[in-house]
């Protein structure tokens, strides 16, 4: 006989199962533990999820969006292990930052100058990371105990944005836009690490002390660019 499912309950799921995968990560999350989370017995999952790797790959691929997808057919199949990987790493694609990339591609700043050009290349990795702190999380987790996942994360995703940044602020330098500094790669790690700690680890801070979420990232914007600036005599 099939395992009954509670109605209405994959975006709980979705959500239980998101909480426990970013707290525990993979390998250490049970399917008792997100049954818990939920309020539901471990059995009542299997009418949503035949695995666990079945219920990561769905909480992945619903993490990085805005508006909830599609329902699939329950209870959704164990995928290959590849399609996880092929999937986290179409979710972090995303984080191609097209102002950064346009910014590069110009070799000089637009008609607003190098100042409006920084705070909009800024801003964009803060809604970025603002946008998608959940699958971020989740993903960031899962990559201590999954190697492959581990790859995509850091060195694809995280690493190719540290390095367009890097680019970035060094061509500023050397047009004399941007404030000379002793190590490029450490200052475009200072300003993405900022911003991250923004918009994703002072959640877990219980005295973050930020009142309002939008006055929070105008004042990160408005002081990384200004220590970003070179200063005029």
């Amino acid at each position: 006989m099939p395992r009954k499912r509670p109605e209405n309950g994959l975006d709980d799921l979705v959500r239980a199962a998101a909480t426990v995968f970013a707290s525990r990560g993979f390998a250490r999350a049970q399917m008792a533990d997100i049954a818990r989370e939920m309020g539901v017995s471990a059995g009542a999952l299997y009418g949503y999820v035949e695995s666990k790797e079945a219920l990561f790959d769905l909480v992945l691929q619903r993490a990085f969006v805005a508006e909830p997808a599609a329902v699939p057919s329950l209870p959704v199949p164990t995928p290959p292990r590849e399609d996880v990987v092929r999937h986290a790493r179409e979710r972090l694609a995303s984080a191609r930052s097209p102002a950064l990339s346009a910014a590069l591609r110009r070799g000089v700043p637009g008609p607003g100058g190098a100042a409006t050009e920084l705070q909009e290349v800024l801003r964009e990795i803060y809604d970025f990371l603002v946008e998608n702190r959940q699958g971020l999380a989740l993903v960031e987790a899962a990559a201590n105990d999954r190697p492959e996942l581990a790859a995509v994360y850091y060195r694809g995703g995280r690493s190719g944005l540290l390095d367009r940044l890097e680019r970035y602020l060094l061509a500023g330098i050397e047009r004399g836009d941007f404030e000379p500094v002793a190590d490029v790669a450490v200052a475009a790690r200072l300003l993405l690490e900022t911003i991250a700690w923004f918009t994703r680890h002072r959640f877990g801070d219980f005295d973050d002390g930020v009142d309002d979420d939008g006055v929070a990232e105008d004042t990160v914007i408005a002081m990384l660019t200004r220590s970003v600036l070179r200063s005029t005599p």
